[in-house]
């Protein structure tokens, strides 16, 4: 997901404010397929687009929301007022032991159409190099401004998350689309669009190493691993892990957007993995939900599902540093969930429950089961906070430490290296 190459932009005056230049385009809507419009201006690119309106309560981090690769296709809802105004980053880092090329979530913004009520004219911020519009405006994605985002927010509470449309100029004063012309996101398989399509390396010379299915990985969990010690081997979504899974010592699948039904391939392969393969296993949001499928647990789509920095879940089970019965404030990103089930299938149960809704939040192996698998619904690792779970990843690698240990105690058998080639280590990811 993280090509390297080099984006120029334009020098910004550094003051204690920097204007944004001129902001506001043409008129604006957001047209819901129930029905409902809301006039603003526009910002950003000046175009039109479909798709799925959605909304986060996030506070701050609009830059990491807008770049993670599970916003694929939808149109973002920020229920924060005021959005813009400490700017967008430089978007490059290195490629080493502490980081993986980008410093937000990946290398461009990743949602369809950005929803705010007041767009900053001004920001402020040391790190910054330019403005939101100017970022959506680079990356051809609209903005609308000026529009009533609680009104918007508790319709899509009530009504659950809605197709829609975002009209821009000319478009505006066109008669709102047909139902049937409203485009769905979720009836494709949006894992397969943003997925990298061949396996890449970060961090290779890692003292343990982890392969990773990536359905859309954001960059924090690649940073987490890589900070960590992890030699990480980074691999598409539907890639034959089994073909290879000897050469490693933990297996990890990422966040990614869209129904994770559109990945059965991956999770019927994955059944055969945790059947076969003893080694620890750690999945998050889309890939915790490809484990529960490959467990024989079903997938469900929520109302409006859960997005921000604020959602509580309660721990059923201890393993690592979670301990049963506190509650962990996560960040959550997702449209679906698993169904929670009595009896669960045998060898797994519920690890977390979410406090507000009471949907799995996360699931484990037994501990007669002989296996070591997690899958959470949140992020632990979130870029902007809350790290409640953080030290997840550091029970994920212990574990796999611990069962190298054990293997190299009872076999003189060499772990292979995997015949992939480690990208060269030069700058630099494209700029957000």
């Amino acid at each position: 997901m993280f090509s390297r190459h080099l984006t120029s932009l334009p020098r910004l005056s550094r003051g204690l404010a920097t204007h944004s230049g001129p902001l506001f385009g043409a008129p604006a809507t957001l047209h819901l397929k129930t029905g409902q419009s809301f006039n603003g201006r526009s910002f950003g690119a000046p175009k039109s687009i479909y798709g799925e309106t959605v909304f986060s309560t996030s506070i701050t981090s609009y830059t990491e929301s807008m770049t993670d690769p599970s916003y694929r296709g939808q149109i973002l809802v920020f229920t924060t007022p005021l959005i813009g105004n400490y700017g967008v980053p430089h978007n490059i880092a290195p490629f080493d032991s502490q980081d993986v090329g980008v410093i937000l979530e990946s290398q461009r913004i990743q949602c369809a159409a950005v929803v705010v009520s007041d767009v900053a004219e001004r920001f402020s911020h040391h790190k910054a190099v330019e403005s939101i519009a100017s970022w959506c405006n680079r990356y051809d994605i609209p903005g609308i401004t000026g529009v009533d985002t609680r009104a918007i927010t508790r319709l899509l509470r009530d009504q659950g998350t809605t197709l829609g449309r975002v009209a821009v100029g000319a478009d505006v004063a066109a008669p709102p689309p047909k139902a049937d012309e409203f485009w769905d996101p979720s009836a494709e398989n949006l894992v397969d669009q943003i997925s990298t399509k061949e396996p890449y390396e970060l961090n290779p010379t890692g003292s343990i190493k982890i392969a990773v299915l990536d359905f859309g990985a954001k960059a924090n969990i690649l940073r987490a691993l890589v900070r960590r010690g992890a030699a990480v081997t980074v691999l598409p979504w539907n890639y034959d892990f089994n073909a290879i899974r000897d050469q490693y010592d933990g297996l990890f699948l990422t966040n990614g957007p869209g129904d994770p039904t559109q990945c059965m391939d991956a999770a019927l392969k994955l059944r055969t993995t945790l059947a076969e393969w003893d080694k620890p296993v750690f999945g998050i949001c889309m890939g915790h939900q490809i484990i529960g499928i490959a467990a024989g647990l079903d997938a469900y789509r929520m109302t409006f599902g859960n997005r921000g920095h604020n959602q509580p879940v309660l721990a059923l089970a201890s393993a690592g540093s979670i301990k049963a019965g506190r509650v962990y404030v996560t960040s959550q990103n997702h449209q679906y969930a698993l169904k929670l089930q009595d009896p669960f299938p045998q060898g797994w149960e519920p690890f977390f429950i979410n406090c507000n809704d009471s949907s799995v939040e996360g699931i484990k192996s037994t501990a007669d089961s002989g296996k070591k698998v997690w899958g959470v619904q949140f992020h632990p690792e979130s870029a902007g906070g809350p790290l409640d779970t953080i030290e997840m990843f550091t029970d994920f690698l212990n574990e796999c430490h611990a069962h190298k240990l054990a293997s190299s105690t009872n076999s003189h058998v060499d772990v292979v290296s995997p015949m992939v080639e480690p990208r060269p280590q030069v700058a630099v990811a494209a700029a957000a």
